[in-house]
């Protein structure tokens, strides 16, 4: 296994990651800054304000984008394992 191949794994790992991730962040931030702007204009400061429409669009990002993650994810794994069983070639 050469250092190109193990670098390769390392990106490939980071941009499936950062991939998946982004957007169930990318939602909980827009929500947490609209939010914000809301708490601020209206000066309430409300603890659950902020989580609750959070836990709510983030749970409905997951539902409706869990399979294209699930499968940007396997094909990952898939990835790796092809990877595997040629260094034993």
């Amino acid at each position: 296994m050469s250092e190109n191949m193990v670098i390769g794994v390392i990106k490939d790992a980071i941009s499936t990651g950062l991939i998946v991730a982004a957007p169930i962040l990318g939602i909980s931030i827009i929500v947490g800054l609209l939010i914000s702007i809301f708490q601020a204009t209206t000066q309430i400061q409300e603890q659950t304000l902020t989580f609750v429409p959070k836990l709510i669009a983030v749970a409905l990002v997951g539902l409706l984008t869990g399979s294209w993650m699930l499968h940007k994810l396997v094909n990952f794994t898939e990835n790796i394992f092809q990877i595997i069983s040629n260094i034993t070639k």
